[in-house]
């Protein structure tokens, strides 16, 4: 396997399309990186220019050491698993298998001894006889994994291979996928727009907005400390509220101070707040940070607010509750055994330890 740097790469459509914009990354060997963003952020692009499908309007790319920018993708000992499979309708599972080892005239012995002990790590032994016609999604989704580990390349590509299959075969997958990584100690560079996928597989995320690199880390690092207000909105389902506060000085310290509530800073946090004070900020927290006050063990007149329910969204392990504060919306992960109602006023409690802060006019976090 092998370590996939990326340095100042630019990709410039004839149209003028700056699909992506001085992209810097380095994918370690062994590693499972995951391009996460929103549709046309391009983090496909950049897959398909790692993979030379596309080429590069500036910078550098290089595997394993070697610069790969006009190097054939071929060549370029990569193995891509593409969102629909592309397998031979007309071919068996093997013969798919087999395909690109036979095209680089592999000895049939070894092609052979390759395909059938991908087919064992994937569990699709049974299979290999079949038509790609007579398989599920999960099963073609195995088969186009075993296309690419026949390869034994350097580097595996991923993407989007798991959002043709249903919720419940992709939770599956996810879980397969990760279990393969360990199995075949691989660089994977992986490319989707599900956080849940990249929060679970990953060990590296890289966020990506309209060409840009917004973040990289891994993802407690990205869940914890997102380096700006979209960060810290496409990471966390449901997303991180964001209310437009003030930071005020008051009783015993720094204040967050909103249309509908007032609570108090930590005095951790009162540094990095010291030049916002008599300053509008952007103020998030977490969902998951917000306890029905019945339930909270640390409820304090400085960390209670009170709103009125709007909406209660029974999911079984939680509850979550939509909840007006004076001008604003908020939207808090709840015990599930809440007594609260429609209509009705409710005490929350903000762990405030789990705050966040952004600077209003250039979005970035403030903590």
């Amino acid at each position: 396997m092998a370590q996939v740097v990326l340095e100042h790469v630019d990709k410039i459509y004839p149209n003028g399309v700056h699909a992506v914009k001085d992209a810097n990354l380095t994918v370690e060997d062994k590693e499972f990186t995951v391009l996460l963003g929103p549709s046309g952020c391009g983090k496909t692009t950049t897959l398909r220019m790692i993979a030379g499908l596309e080429e590069i309007t500036k910078g550098t790319i290089k595997i394993d050491g070697k610069v790969v920018n006009d190097v054939e993708p071929k060549d370029r000992d990569i193995a891509m698993v593409f969102q629909n499979y592309a397998l031979y309708p007309h071919m068996t599972v093997y013969q798919n298998m087999a395909f690109g080892l036979k095209l680089r005239k592999f000895p049939k012995d070894e092609i052979d001894k390759r395909v059938r002990e991908a087919a064992r790590i994937l569990g699709i032994e049974e299979l290999l006889d079949r038509k790609p016609k007579q398989l599920s999604g999960g099963q073609r989704q195995r088969v186009a994994v075993g296309r690419a580990i026949v390869r034994n390349p350097k580097v595996f590509l991923f993407d989007e291979p798991l959002s043709n299959l249903d919720a419940k075969l992709r939770v599956q997958m996810r879980s397969e996928l990760k279990k393969l990584h360990h199995r075949l100690e691989a660089t994977i560079i992986y490319v989707t727009h599900d956080q849940i996928e990249a929060m679970t597989m990953a060990d590296k995320i890289v966020i990506m907005r309209d060409g840009v690199i917004q973040q990289i880390g891994g993802p407690h690092e990205i869940y914890n400390k997102p380096a700006n207000i979209f960060v810290a909105g496409f990471i966390g389902s449901p997303a991180m509220n964001f209310v437009n506060s003030t930071v005020i000085r008051g009783d015993g310290g720094l204040w967050i101070k909103a249309s509908g509530f007032q609570v108090k800073v930590p005095k951790e946090y009162e540094d990095a707040l010291a030049d916002y004070i008599d300053k509008e900020i952007i103020f998030g927290i977490r969902p998951e940070n917000i306890y029905d006050k019945f339930f909270a063990r640390d409820a304090q007149p400085y960390n209670t607010i009170t709103g009125r329910v709007d909406v209660v969204e029974p999911l079984g392990s939680e509850t979550l509750l939509h909840v007006t504060v004076g001008e604003d919306e908020i939207v808090a992960k709840v015990d599930p055994k809440t007594k609260a109602e429609v209509d009705q006023p409710i005490d929350l409690v903000f762990d405030m330890t789990a705050m966040h802060a952004f600077d209003k006019e250039t979005q970035k976090a403030i903590l």
